[in-house]
């Protein structure tokens, strides 16, 4: 499973390629990684990159209009780019974000696809999804 600090680096990996790019088109290539409808997945196109965040184990994609991409890879879930005008797909794709100036890709290893994506509305939004307790990567000692 990636832990905190997999997501750790792959936020700040992700920093330097979609902050402040417009994600141009999203594909779902398996109808089981889109875990809400409304909104509609469709509605981030178009969108810029606001900021980039950590909730739980999840990697959060601010985008403009106050709307969240979020994603969960579980066990096997990967994050790869391709830089543009690249065609390297890989095996076991998920999903494809394209940029301005690259395509996210999220494969998973093995069968049981674990791995989820969500979009949500607004803090209430993102806020159903936190899982609470204490951040282990934010916690002062003392606590």
């Amino acid at each position: 499973m990636p832990e905190l600090p997999d997501v750790t680096v792959y936020l700040e990996a992700l920093e330097t390629r979609v902050r402040g790019k417009r994600l141009e088109r999203v594909r779902v290539l398996n109808p089981f990684l889109l875990r809400t409808a409304d909104p509609p997945i469709s509605s981030i196109e178009g969108k810029t990159v606001t900021d980039l965040l950590r909730v739980g184990k999840r990697i959060v994609l601010e985008l403009e209009g106050d709307l969240f991409l979020v994603v969960h890879l579980m066990i096997a879930g990967r994050l790869h780019w391709i830089d543009k005008g690249s065609e390297k797909r890989g095996r076991n794709v998920l999903a494809l974000f394209e940029f301005e100036n690259g395509t996210l890709s999220l494969t998973e290893a093995g069968t049981k696809r674990r791995a989820s994506v969500h979009v949500v509305r607004g803090d209430a939004g993102l806020k159903t999804l936190d899982p609470g307790g204490l951040d282990v990567m934010r916690v002062e000692l003392a606590q």
